[in-house]
């Protein structure tokens, strides 16, 4: 099994994905094309897993080499593979398959309950979850929906906060990936975000969060994902992709 993952700051990293990739054996491999590196150069990988960033799709052209994430999003989800997104990335998920990214109804920044919907508790990442899930929030932003597209789960400030694109695409517009460590360099890069508001904690509150029972919410989600297959009842959901040239 061969992983690879888009990462978009340096204070923002896989987290508790990439030590479950490195437990389980798997390749795993980070391109930053805010770095300059070019993801599109990747080829030969089972699963996609786009991070999320402080970029914004609704500002796009600040930050051009999305573009190309979306292309190689595109290209992973014509060919059956595995695509994960986790806020940034569930909203470039939902821009490759034509959802537009929009405001959240509240900014959402700490630990709060999303809510799995009636779809979401049959789905086989979800299926035996508790209905209430704590996850990290740290957005303004989410996903578009599509024609195809399902909600799993949502929370009180945001409708989408999963979403199943297709049998083996789903946008978190929330996290379950961020340790404690990252928690304490995504307070330190971003202390703007912690602007007071209805659904925003203070570092004090952040840092006293759970994240261990959360992460492990997260490795439980991971074990599924990579059995996830495909049948040919699902066709229809890939004829509608359109493959853009570079």
């Amino acid at each position: 099994m061969k992983i690879l993952c888009i990462t978009h700051a340096d204070f923002e990293t896989p987290g508790i994905i990439e030590d479950w990739a490195k437990q389980r054996g798997y390749g795993f491999s980070i391109c930053k094309p805010y770095k300059g590196e070019d993801c599109l150069t990747y080829q030969s990988f089972d699963v996609l897993i786009v991070m999320g960033g402080p970029q914004s799709p609704l500002e796009i052209e600040k930050d051009p080499y999305l573009k190309d994430e979306i292309k190689l999003i595109t290209q992973a989800i014509h060919d059956r593979k595995i695509v994960l997104g986790f806020c940034l990335g569930a909203q470039l998920i939902g821009e490759a398959l034509g959802g537009k990214t929009e405001r959240s109804p509240e900014k959402e920044v700490g630990v709060f309950p999303i809510v799995l919907t009636e779809k979401g508790r049959e789905d086989p990442l979800f299926e035996g979850l508790p209905n209430l899930i704590p996850v990290i929030h740290w957005h303004n932003d989410m996903p578009g929906k599509t024609v195809n597209s399902v909600v799993l789960a949502y929370s009180e400030g945001c409708p989408r906060q999963i979403l199943r694109y297709t049998p083996s695409t789903y946008g978190f517009q929330c996290h379950l990936e961020i340790t404690k460590e990252g928690i304490k360099d995504m307070i330190k890069a971003c202390p703007g975000d912690l602007k007071p508001s209805r659904f925003t904690q203070t570092s004090e509150e952040l840092l006293q969060q759970n994240y261990e029972a959360i992460n492990q919410i997260m490795v439980k989600i991971l074990d599924r994902v990579v059995g996830l297959k495909e049948g040919d009842e699902v066709e229809s959901d890939y004829r509608m992709i359109k493959i853009s040239k570079r």
